[in-house]
């Protein structure tokens, strides 16, 4: 490269050091929002310790859920749609990085014409055939003078953050629903085991109803309306095993595999509850939720968006440049005389194009308004699903507490009953009707047990769980399980 070509490079250059200093639009900040001192609902005093801070393997004290968990992580085609679309986002950062870099480019031509300018009657003008071989390197750059390329880089940035958290929450979303129908699962089968109990025994009281019958001891009415007790309870079987199939079907899919049974571990009842759980600080929430963070870094890229807009309205620096070599003759390409080279610099800019960049420019103002309400009706959506729970939690232990006492006191009347019909006390319709107290209460009991379990889930879904997990697909072995009783004992 020649002296003059040089001094012709270092011009521009300079210019470009001195003019990408700045960048339009304006500079993210994060919306005001003003979290409660305490969730509503909260009965343990605020603290910083959460449900959330346990890894989904220690929320949970069930084995074969955490390996269900576990096994979702690993083959769910959810979870695998997020992670293909992380890494698309990632080459997309890598795109709009680019543009800070000059484009290089190279060409190559050989050409033999004929001039035909006898044929056009064209005096003068040689009709002889010529070469041309040639050889190029290009170059190109737009200079970054008002910061386009870096919002757009910001962006891009901010939207692979996004599609990051995205995936978290699709995580967060698989081990709660995988959690929840788990329990939902436990539930129809401690129906099931209701519904078969009580078909037993009204099929015992329709016997004796019939063969009392025969006697003329009883009314055909009584008997009929024990008959009629059993089929019912025979048809609550039947549908309850199609729930019960329908439920394994979704865990299945879950799963990334065909329908199929799923393995049961600890029963229903023997699940540990608590009352209450620490949730933490309510601000702490927009540092750990998924969504949140989600949403937040959509308003990012959409505040950098602002920005790449208001770009248009400036004029646009750019500086080319071409070397090579290029020659009638293919022998002397290599030689001296056959250098060819330019360098430019370019200005453009806009000047009336029908109030395209001006529409363009409040159409992404226009956005990050959406996406700024957005973001905050977020964020008090989350306040209110972790109230709802922690509500949930501590009216639901109250509700079992009463139920179970009166399941209790029922099974007390049912036997009172028998006994009292065995010494013709009463007679066996009495029996009946205390039946027909205690398995609805029995139905009731256990559907409030499911609540209180999958109120639990929601909960640690709604804190954000395991946001501190560097890689939720694992489970280190060996690995103890605190569970929800050993997490209350610890406090989180």
């Amino acid at each position: 490269m020649t002296r003059s070509m040089r001094k012709w490079l270092v011009v521009p250059i300079a210019l470009a050091g001195l003019v990408t200093g700045c960048a339009v639009g304006p500079d993210y900040a994060r919306p005001p929002v003003a979290p409660p001192a305490e969730f509503r609902s909260q009965v343990t005093p605020a603290e910083t310790n959460s449900l959330a801070d346990l890894p989904w393997w220690e929320a949970f004290n069930d084995p074969v859920l955490n390996g269900l968990i576990q096994e979702v992580l690993a083959k769910n085609y959810n979870l695998r749609v997020a992670t293909a679309r992380v890494q698309q986002a990632r080459e997309q950062v890598t795109v709009a990085r680019a543009a800070f870099y000059p484009a290089l480019g190279y060409g190559a031509k050989a050409q033999r014409s004929k001039n035909y300018a006898a044929q056009l009657g064209i005096a003068g003008l040689d009709n002889n055939a010529t070469n041309l071989f040639a050889g190029v390197l290009t170059a190109s750059w737009e200079l970054d003078v008002w910061g386009q390329i870096r919002r757009s880089s910001e962006a891009a940035l901010a939207q692979l953050l996004a599609t990051e958290e995205g995936r978290r929450g699709v995580i967060l979303s698989l081990v709660s629903e995988t959690a929840q129908a788990y329990f939902e699962l436990l539930e129809l089968d401690a129906l099931l085991l209701i519904a078969r109990e009580s078909t037993a025994a009204y099929e015992g009281v329709y016997k004796v109803f019939k063969d009392r019958l025969e006697f003329g001891v009883t009314s055909e009415l009584q008997t009929s309306r024990a008959e009629g007790d059993l089929f019912s309870a025979a048809a609550t079987i039947s549908e309850l095993k199609s729930q019960i199939t329908a439920k394994e079907n979704q865990i299945s899919v879950l799963l990334g595999k065909n329908p199929g049974p799923v393995p049961r571990g600890t029963p229903l009842f023997e699940q540990p509850v608590v009352p209450s759980v620490p949730a933490g600080l309510p601000s702490a929430l927009l540092e750990r939720r998924p969504d949140l963070l989600q949403a937040e870094q959509q308003l990012v890229a959409a505040n950098a968006e602002i920005g790449v807009a208001k770009a248009e309205f400036f004029p646009k620096l750019s500086l080319t440049g071409l070397l090579g070599k290029a020659s009638p003759e293919l022998s002397a390409i290599t030689s001296g005389a056959a250098t060819i080279w330019s360098i430019a610099a370019g200005l453009t800019g806009p000047i009336f194009q029908g109030g395209k960049i001006l529409a363009n420019y409040r159409a992404t103002q226009a956005y990050w308004e959406q996406v700024k309400w957005q973001y905050e009706q977020s964020v008090i959506t989350a306040f209110q699903e972790v109230s709802n729970n922690l509500a949930a939690l501590e009216d639901l232990s109250g509700a079992e507490t009463d139920q179970a006492r009166a399941v209790k006191s029922l099974e007390k009347a049912v036997g009172h009953a028998n006994d009292r019909f065995f010494y013709g006390l009463s007679s066996y319709y009495e029996v009946l009707e205390a039946m027909q107290r205690l398995y609805p209460a029995q139905n009731a009991q256990t559907q409030t047990r499911a609540k209180r379990l999958i109120a639990y889930v929601q909960l640690y879904k709604a804190l954000g769980g395991g946001w501190n997990v560097t890689d939720p697909q694992s489970m280190p072995p060996g690995q103890g399980r605190a569970g929800p009783a050993a997490c209350a004992a610890a406090h989180c």
